[in-house]
């Protein structure tokens, strides 16, 4: 006999997913940003501090990379959750960056999960390492120590941000950690080793204060939903560097599709009531691995400049090309969207002609609709392409959907087909103010 949950006829929704759909940089800081003017917590759940959001209010700019985008709302709770490695550092760095810009009560609205785990400093240097061994073969990581992090959580040699109360239980697991790590610093990158005293040195200068923040993450998100909280589930890269369904091994080393978001915050998949996907209306991707719709032209460099596409954390350039509709259909389905969350609209302004990629041609001439799952399995292949028209007129600061040039809005409806998603909210704009509302997720 079938359970009828009538307490849910009609419910709005209040636990939203926000996360990206390409490669990353897609814009989801923005979008966590407006949402979370609605929302009364928000929460990270994987990656760490290589993920850097851009949040613009008025002629203030500021990155955030561990703390949720939620910060710049005084009265939203931001949660770090267990599926993020924490480095400590850097989270300071970055409250102080928010304390300067003038954020109010940045450290006592964030709570981490004690099940989060550590990135201490030998894991850069494992991460340096590791890519200089690589040579040509790079992956394109931020050297930051993320992917190390994780591979010492999998392995069960790792240490959490909740061991710090028993500091010599810690002690043994620091020891135990830097005996393997050292072994590959010295004998196979042949680079220094990390001592035991210099780490501990700097967990002790920041262990109080750390765990002055720690609290039940899970907990949390639970009394939250039951006294009806509007919840931010913040994702941070995006889908197509998912450790399982992303263009392997060019991926970071965590599940950044919907999956993840419930996994490392710690609530469950029943209670998430709309997954919204951020995408470009381009594509944009940064370090090694395949991209069929690369542009390594005048009309990708075009992209470059108007879309500023340089890493927030990085710095680096990013490559650019064409929207990827063969891609969108996998993170349409991965992630179960609700709808999509498309930016820079404004970048394509003046353009004459626009091209979408509609399919791929594999190296035995047949077509696929679907990206294949390892980068190895990319070769050979082209992109499909369908050309439309572009549109002279500026899209910039547009707020409503008909002040939209034809041929835009033809773009648009065009990119809902190919994908079989909705657009809730378009972006033509860096402001909070420079979006047009379709539809709201927490409506």
């Amino acid at each position: 006999m079938a359970i009828i949950r009538n307490e849910d006829k009609n419910k709005m929704p209040n636990n939203v997913i926000v996360l990206g759909t390409q490669w990353g940089d897609e814009g989801k800081g923005k979008i966590a940003d407006l949402l979370t003017s609605k929302a009364n917590i928000v929460v990270r759940s994987q990656g760490g501090n290589n993920a850097g959001h851009t949040l613009v209010v008025g002629n203030k700019k500021v990155v955030v990379r561990l703390v949720p985008s939620g910060i710049l709302h005084k009265d939203c709770l931001c949660l770090i959750g267990s599926g993020v490695v924490v480095n400590p550092g850097a989270l300071f760095e970055e409250i102080e960056e928010l304390n300067k810009a003038g954020v109010e009560n940045v450290e006592s609205r964030i709570k981490i999960s004690g099940a989060s785990s550590l990135l201490l400093p030998v894991h850069p240097a494992i991460d340096k390492g590791s890519e200089k061994l690589r040579g040509k073969g790079a992956i394109g990581t931020t050297g930051r120590g993320i992917g190390p992090c994780y591979e010492d959580k999998v392995a069960r040699r790792g240490v959490r941000v909740g061991d710090l109360y028993d500091m010599d239980n810690f002690k043994e697991k620091l020891k135990a950690l830097l005996e393997y790590r050292n072994f590959q610093l010295k004998n196979y990158y042949h680079e220094p080793e990390v001592s035991f005293e210099s780490v501990l040195e700097y967990i002790e200068g920041v262990r109080d204060r750390l765990l002055a923040m720690v609290d039940d993450v899970s907990l949390i998100l639970d009394n939250g939903r039951r006294a009806n909280k509007k919840i931010l589930f913040e994702g941070a890269q995006g889908t197509f560097l998912d450790i399982d369904y992303g263009t392997y091994p060019y991926v970071t080393s965590s599940n950044t599709v919907a999956g993840g978001c419930v996994t490392g915050s710690g609530t469950g998949p029943l209670h998430i009531d709309y997954v919204l996907g951020i995408a470009k209306v381009y594509t944009t991707r940064v370090g090694g691995g395949p991209y069929p719709t690369e542009l390594n032209d005048e009309v990708g460099e075009g992209i470059r400049k108007r879309g500023a596409e340089f890493g927030a954390v990085t710095g680096r350039p990013r490559r650019t090309g064409w929207y990827d509709a063969v891609a969108m259909r996998r993170a349409v389905t991965i992630n179960s969207l609700t709808g999509l969350a498309l930016m820079k609209m404004d970048v394509l302004d003046g353009m004459d002609e626009i091209k979408i990629c509609t399919a791929y041609k594999l190296k035995d001439g047949s077509i696929s609709q679907l990206p294949p799952l390892s980068a190895h399995e990319y070769e050979g292949i082209t992109p499909v392409y369908e050309s439309m028209p572009g549109w002279k007129e500026s899209t910039f600061g547009i707020t409503k959907w008909d002040d939209l040039p034809e041929n835009a809005k033809y773009y648009i409806k065009r990119l809902e087909e190919l994908s079989g998603a909705k657009v809730a909210i378009l972006s033509t704009g860096p402001e909070r103010d420079q979006t047009i509302y379709l539809d709201n997720p927490f409506d």
